[in-house]
């Protein structure tokens, strides 16, 4: 039987950046699975084997990086977006950049969240509470 509780899918293709933000998602207490693939591709190919098959599971959060091998964040997101089971994930891109033409790309693409990766540890940790606010009701 498949495992059935709410997943959280990282799309991020830097292991670093993969291993803060699980630790961002747990201390802010959000116990969820989480999966993690590491290019534009791999998702856009889990999205579309979730389309296709229901027992393939929407992820409830997908954290998603702009700059991917192969595919970028924003195709994937458009992606998501068409994907007739998965459209409403909650996706909250993550990016180095903080520039207000991204910022808006990805809001008109869909983005429910725009998380600027910091360079400390502690500004790092707020993006498990942005994680947690799309949860509670």
């Amino acid at each position: 039987m498949m495992d059935e509780r709410p997943r959280i899918l990282i799309v991020e293709d830097n292991s670093a950046d993969v291993f803060l933000i699980r630790t961002a998602i747990s201390s802010a207490g959000v116990d969820l699975e989480i999966d993690v693939l590491k290019d534009g591709e791999q998702a856009i190919q889990h999205f579309n084997e979730a389309g296709a098959e229901s027992s393939v599971p929407c992820p409830v959060v997908v954290i998603l990086d702009i700059n991917l091998p192969k595919k970028d964040g924003g195709d994937v997101l458009r992606h998501i977006r068409k994907n007739s089971r998965c459209k409403e994930s909650v996706v909250i891109v993550v990016s180095t950049s903080d520039t207000p033409g991204d910022r808006l790309e990805m809001a008109q693409l869909g983005a429910n969240g725009y998380f600027h990766k910091p360079s400390g540890y502690g500004d790092f940790m707020k993006l498990g509470d942005m994680v947690k606010g799309f949860l509670v009701p």
